[in-house]
C-alpha cells in the first residue's frame, strides 16, 4: 500500500472497551493472553466480536488510529491534526454520549473539517439517516451495533479510500490553474478532469461553459449526451429562476448547478439523491480553478498574438516602407502623363490616380497601427463621412453585391475625428458585411445613428448568417479570421483600435445577422 496515502482514524466514543476493540481490529496485534480474555468479556458484555487476528491482506491499509472519550475532546483532536497538516481520513463516531452527543459532535466536526469521513456507529437508531444527513451534511456514514470486525475494516478502508481518491482528485484540481497551457492543452486536461470528477458524483453527462449576464451560453466543453439528451434552453432557465448566485454550488433534484462568476457547471446524476458536503466541495473547487485556469490559458494566448503580432508588424513595417515610396511616385507619373499631349484626356488615369491614393491611405493607416500612432481629431460631420465610406466601399469592389445599403442618420450630427481613420473604420465593416451577403438577393446593410448619454451611437447591421459562436468574442483579435481566402485576420483589429484611439468603443453581436455597434464620444 502506498504510504504517502492517509490512513489516520480517530475513534470517539465514551466507552473504552469498544474504543480499544475498534482499535484491535483496525491495527491487529498478535495478542497476548491476558488480552483475548478481555476481548472475550467485550464480547459478552457488550456484543462487540474478538477482533480478527488473520493475515492482512495487501489491499487492505495500514491503519494509525487515535482515540476520544467524549465530543468536545475529539473536536479538539480534529483541530490540532489539522494545524499539524495531518487532518484524519476517517472518524468512527458514537451517537449517544454524555456532554455533545454524536451529532452535535459532528456538526461541530464539520465546521474544522467538511473533508473526513464520519461513520457513526451505534446500538440506537434514535437519530433517522434523514436528519443525520439534514444536520451533519451528506458526507456521513451509520452502522448499527452490533459490528463484526470484518464490516469495521471494510468501513474504514472504503472511506480511506474515497477520502485519498478525492484529495488526490483535489490537488490535480487545484493544480490545473498554475500551469502555464494553451486552450488545446488545457481543454484535454479539463476533460480528463471532470470525467473523473463525473465518475465520483455518479453522472455520465456533464457540461462547463460561460454563462453571460443576459443568460446565453457558451460552451467550452462536454461529456456524455448532454446537449442531445437535455434542452439547453430549459436548464439555463432552471438557472435563472433558481436564483443560482455567482460564487455557489446547488442541486436540483437530479441536476446539478455550480456557478463561479461568469463560468457555470452542470451535471444530470443518474440517481435523484443527495450528493456528499465532500463532493459538492469538490465541483465548487473545479469551476472556481477551471475557470481561473481558462483566464490564464485566454491571456496566454493573448501574450502570443501580441509576440506574434510585433513580429509581423516588423516585417510588414519594413515592406510598407519600401512601398510607400513607389506608390506615392505614381501620382507624380499622372501629373506628367497629363501633360502630355496624347495621355491628358485619358479616363483611366483618373482611377490610377485615385488608386494610388487609396493605396497610400492603406499604407499610412498600416503603418500607424504598427507604431500606434494617436489620433488627429476635427470636427466631422457623420453622415457625409459614412457615406463617402460606403462610396468607397462600393467603388472598390469588382464582383456583384446585390446589398442594398439604407442610411439613417441625422445630418447635422457632428463629431471630433480623424476622418481618414474614421472612413477607413467604416469601409471595413461595411466591405465585410458585403463579403457576407455576397450572392443574396434580397442583402441589405442598415447603417443608423443617435445620440445617446452623450455619445453618437452608430449600428452597422446585415442581414447574412451572422459571426460564428466560436470567434464572436475574440472577433477583434488580431489574426482571427473564418471563411475568407482573403483576410489577413487584421481588420478587425485595427477597427477596434481607430474606434478607441476615439475614446470610443465597438461590440458586436448576432441578430438576424451581424450588428457592430460603434459608439464616439461627443
Amino acid at each position: 500500500m502506498n504510504n504517502e496515502i492517509n490512513t489516520s482514524v480517530l475513534i470517539i466514543d465514551d466507552e473504552e472497551i469498544v474504543r480499544d476493540n475498534i482499535e484491535d481490529i483496525l491495527v491487529p496485534d498478535s495478542g497476548s493472553k491476558g488480552q483475548e480474555i478481555i476481548n472475550d468479556a467485550v464480547n459478552v458484555l457488550f456484543d462487540v466480536p474478538k477482533p480478527l487476528l488473520t493475515t492482512r491482506t495487501p489491499s487492505i491499509p495500514v491503519f494509525t488510529v487515535d482515540k476520544a472519550s467524549n465530543g468536545m475532546e475529539g473536536v479538539k483532536r480534529v483541530i490540532k491534526a489539522l494545524e499539524a497538516g495531518h487532518p484524519y481520513a476517517v472518524i468512527f463516531l458514537d451517537m449517544r454520549m454524555p456532554g455533545w452527543n454524536g451529532l452535535e459532535t459532528a456538526i461541530e466536526i464539520r465546521k474544522y473539517d467538511i473533508k473526513v469521513e464520519i461513520i457513526f456507529i451505534t446500538a440506537y437508531s434514535d437519530r433517522s439517516i434523514d436528519e443525520i444527513v439534514e444536520q451533519a451534511g451528506q458526507n456521513v456514514g451509520y452502522h448499527c451495533k452490533p459490528y463484526a470486525p470484518e464490516e469495521i475494516i471494510q468501513l474504514a478502508t472504503k472511506a480511506v479510500t474515497d477520502y485519498n481518491k478525492l484529495r488526490n482528485l483535489e490537488n490535480l484540481i487545484e493544480s490545473i490553474s498554475s500551469i502555464g497551457l494553451n486552450k488545446n492543452q488545457l481543454t484535454s486536461l479539463l476533460k480528463n478532469i471532470l470525467e473523473q470528477l463525473a465518475s465520483s458524483v455518479d453522472t455520465d453527462m456533464a457540461l462547463i461553459g460561460k454563462l453571460h449576464d443576459d443568460f446565453t451560453y457558451e460552451k467550452i466543453l462536454s461529456i456524455g449526451a448532454v446537449e442531445e439528451k437535455v434542452n439547453l434552453g430549459e436548464l439555463i432557465a432552471r438557472v435563472k429562476n433558481a436564483n443560482v448566485g455567482k460564487d455557489e454550488v446547488i442541486q436540483l433534484d437530479e441536476l446539478i448547478l455550480a456557478r463561479m462568476d461568469k463560468y457555470s457547471f452542470f451535471a444530470i446524476l443518474k440517481k435523484q439523491e443527495r450528493l456528499k458536503t465532500e463532493k459538492m466541495y469538490l465541483l465548487k473547487l473545479f469551476v472556481q480553478n477551471a475557470a481561473q485556469a481558462i483566464r490564464n490559458a485566454e491571456l496566454n494566448d493573448k501574450l502570443l498574438q501580441k509576440e506574434k503580432l510585433s513580429a509581423v508588424g516588423q516585417v510588414i513595417g519594413m515592406v510598407m516602407h519600401d512601398l510607400r515610396s513607389p506608390i506615392k511616385k505614381i501620382k507624380v507619373l499622372n501629373e506628367m502623363m497629363r501633360e502630355d499631349e496624347d495621355g491628358g484626356d485619358n479616363p483611366l488615369i483618373d482611377m490610377i490616380d485615385k488608386s494610388a491614393e487609396q493605396a497610400s491611405e492603406i499604407l499610412d493607416d498600416f503603418m500607424d497601427f504598427i507604431n500606434n500612432i494617436p489620433v488627429e481629431k476635427t470636427p466631422l460631420n457623420l453622415s457625409e463621412m459614412v457615406g463617402e465610406a460606403v462610396k468607397l466601399s462600393q467603388g472598390s469592389r469588382e464582383d456583384t453585391t446585390y446589398a442594398i445599403i439604407k442610411l439613417d442618420i441625422p445630418a447635422d450630427l457632428m463629431v471630433p475625428g480623424d476622418e481618414s481613420k474614421l472612413r477607413r473604420t467604416i469601409s471595413n465593416l461595411v466591405n465585410n458585411a458585403m463579403d457576407v451577403l455576397r450572392g443574396k438577393k434580397d442583402g441589405e446593410i442598415n447603417i443608423s445613428a443617435n445620440v445617446i448619454d452623450n455619445k453618437a451611437v452608430l449600428n452597422i447591421s446585415d442581414n447574412g448568417t451572422g459571426i460564428p459562436p466560436e470567434i464572436i468574442n475574440t472577433l477583434f483579435d488580431p489574426f482571427v479570421t473564418k471563411s475568407k481566402s482573403t483576410g489577413t485576420g487584421l481588420g478587425l483589429a485595427i477597427v477596434k483600435q481607430y474606434v478607441n484611439a476615439h475614446g470610443g468603443n465597438i461590440t458586436v453581436k448576432n441578430n438576424n445577422g451581424a450588428v457592430f455597434t460603434i459608439s464616439l464620444p461627443l
